[in-house]
């Protein structure tokens, strides 16, 4: 990915297999959703098709249309699910249990968790790698839970009773903002978390720092809007930001400026 040119975001690449997720584990999953509904329950379950890579767009619309429905689909034949399209109980409670590979908002949420419990020192950057893993196997042994290094209902049950996160909506900070393309020689166009920018040029997205301003965290940035804080880049250090603009002159007459930028979770 290019230096300060191109680095963001959002969403995910899928687990490396998938595992099933014991009783004790699994989520709740008392909704049924399908095609033709909208509410804000199809959001929650586009983020986390999102997180397991099956999700095909850069951000969830709250509507359960022929994408959802075919993202559903995938979802179940990997999982060993009967494929119809419909996110009932099995659905929802397979879908909603964490694991290695997944990435995107709700991961760096288990991170915050745990952080808070002093589980997890390393940087919040919504990807469920070996070190998220041995931190939730680590808090499932000290609560007397399974320690499968799945992170379902029971583990988030016991983080949330026991850890206060203080929230992160009212954070704001002047950063130092520079803007890329994903035209530009030498860059992919696709995002360390696998977005193809060239396909989707009208995602909003930036490049952070994850100690500064946590990965999978929505941010209000003055002059560009609201973007998803979904990347990294070795140029991207303290207070400082990339924004993704698709059209290289335009990216070029951004420049490099101050700007406020206010976290909204």
């Amino acid at each position: 990915m290019k230096k300060i040119i191109l680095t963001i975001l959002t969403a995910s690449v899928f687990i490396l297999g998938v595992c099933t997720p014991t009783d004790s584990e699994a989520a709740a999953g008392n909704r049924t959703l399908s095609f033709g509904m909208s509410n804000s329950d199809v959001k929650e379950l586009q983020e986390l098709l999102m997180t397991k890579g099956v999700f095909p767009y850069h951000e969830e619309t709250g509507y359960y249309g022929p994408i959802t429905k075919a993202s559903v689909k995938k979802f179940q034949v990997k999982s060993g699910l009967k494929a119809d399209g419909i996110a009932g109980a099995k659905t929802n409670q397979k879908i909603q249990v964490l694991r290695s590979g997944d990435m995107g908002r709700p991961v760096a949420e288990l991170q915050r968790l745990l952080k808070a419990k002093d589980a997890y020192t390393s940087t919040i950057d919504g990807i469920y790698g070996k070190g998220t893993k041995q931190a939730v196997i680590n808090f499932q042994k000290q609560q007397g839970l399974s320690a499968d290094g799945m992170a379902g209902a029971r583990t988030f049950s016991k983080l949330k009773e026991t850890a206060s996160v203080a929230s992160s909506s009212a954070k704001e900070l002047t950063v130092t903002s520079t803007a890329y393309t994903a035209s530009c020689q030498g860059c992919s166009g696709t995002t360390r978390m696998g977005v193809d920018l060239k396909k989707y040029d009208d995602v909003k997205l930036i490049a952070v720092d994850p100690n500064v301003i946590p990965l999978g965290s929505i941010v209000e940035v003055e002059g560009y809007g609201q973007a998803i804080a979904a990347d990294t880049g070795s140029a991207i250090k303290g207070n400082r930001i990339d924004v993704f603009i698709p059209k290289e002159d335009d990216a070029l007459t951004w420049g490099r400026k101050q700007v406020k930028v206010k976290v909204i979770k």
